[in-house]
């Protein structure tokens, strides 16, 4: 390894391509699938669509809704596309349905979730892995990506681990939320008519974010991006809420009682904009009770919509919530509240709007 001569220290180099030594041409496109294929699929790829069909024991038809559910491209005719693994995954998921007697809505929603999930998930981990490598090895962005395509065999056994390890803990979260919220001591008769889930709702979002993102490159956009979407996923996450998605310059959360919603709330408007940490942006902050209906990894209802709404409105660094939420909150001796003057807004007609703070802590 090279050493710096006034600092007698090791200095990092870029491996070559499939490990060579630097100079060495790499490897052919041909030889480098068959070592992905090899690492990450389980073996060559020896099936047709036909042949994947029989394999697992269902129709060709089948084959294709499965594939399209998961979000992945169809090779049609004789080109070998499939795997062994690919069979076995498609028998086994077909046997569960059956098994559970899933109807193929069910089936095809829990196929997509996987797949949605998975590939946000991925482009996710292999930007980051690139993004480590050009600033380790001062690399330009394709040489980056070709190093990551060499050191995946290797990285993607952790990584899976690690899936696996965060899928079971988020499953288990879930479940213990559901344990308490519809045990028999709590659970509550609920309209057919009414949306099933209480839930505090709210979007924080950054001020002037166009301005503030004009003339960045596409390194410090992706870094001001992240470093919102990390600090606000820290204010929420450690108030007891959760993030329920990223929308560019805005977040949506949720939290299970309208007092943790206050606290979250109130978190993401201090958090953006101090003076001694500058690199956060100011947001503007929404927050509404009402009821919800969970789909697809997202959530769907009136209170959605009027807190979006709300937070259009709301000055920078203050939290805006409607009027019934304020009735809920006005008990609380932790927090103050402020009517702001009614607003007309498109949808929704005239709305109330209160402004949220802590209360005087002299």
């Amino acid at each position: 390894m090279p050493v710096d001569p006034e600092q007698n220290e090791p200095v990092a180099t870029a491996p070559s391509p499939n490990g060579g030594e630097g100079g060495e041409p790499a490897p052919d496109t041909e030889a480098t699938e068959a070592v992905l294929d090899e690492a990450l699929l389980g073996g060559p790829r020896t099936l047709t669509v036909e042949r994947l069909a029989e394999r697992a024991g269902v129709g060709e038809d089948r084959v294709r809704a499965y594939w399209q559910a998961l979000g992945l491209p169809l090779t049609e005719g004789e080109e070998h596309a499939f795997t062994e693994k690919d069979a076995q995954a498609l028998a086994d998921v077909f046997a569960f349905a059956e098994t559970e007697r899933l109807d193929e809505r069910a089936l095809t929603t829990l196929i997509r979730s996987t797949g949605h999930t998975t590939e946000r998930l991925v482009l996710w981990q292999v930007e980051a892995l690139v993004e480590h490598l050009t600033r380790r090895f001062d690399l330009d962005d394709t040489s980056a990506r070709l190093l990551v395509l060499d050191r995946l065999p290797e990285l993607a056994p952790v990584l899976e681990e690690q899936l696996l390890h965060a899928w079971r803990r988020q499953l288990a979260a879930v479940a213990g939320r559901f344990a308490v919220e519809f045990s028999d001591a709590r659970a509550t008769a609920v309209d057919e008519h009414e949306l099933p889930l209480p839930r505090a709702v709210g979007f924080a979002d950054i001020v002037s974010f166009t301005q503030r993102t004009r003339g960045l490159g596409s390194s410090e956009l992706a870094e001001f991006v992240q470093l919102f979407e990390t600090s606000a996923r820290d204010v929420i996450t450690a108030a007891g809420g959760r993030v329920v998605k990223t929308i560019g310059d805005a977040v949506l959360y949720v939290a299970d009682d309208v007092a943790t919603g206050a606290r979250v709330a109130l978190g993401l408007a201090e958090a953006g904009g101090r003076e001694e940490d500058v690199d956060v942006p100011p947001v503007r902050v929404s927050l509404v009770w009402g009821r919800v209906l969970s789909r697809f990894g997202d959530v769907f209802g009136p209170s959605v919509n009027l807190a979006a709404r709300l937070v259009d409105i709301a000055e920078p660094t203050t939290v805006l919530v409607d009027r019934d939420t304020a009735g809920l909150l006005a008990g609380d001796q932790r927090f103050a509240l402020t009517a702001q003057p009614e607003t007309e807004v498109q949808g929704l007609g005239t709305i109330e709007p209160v402004r949220l703070q802590w209360a005087y802590r002299g």
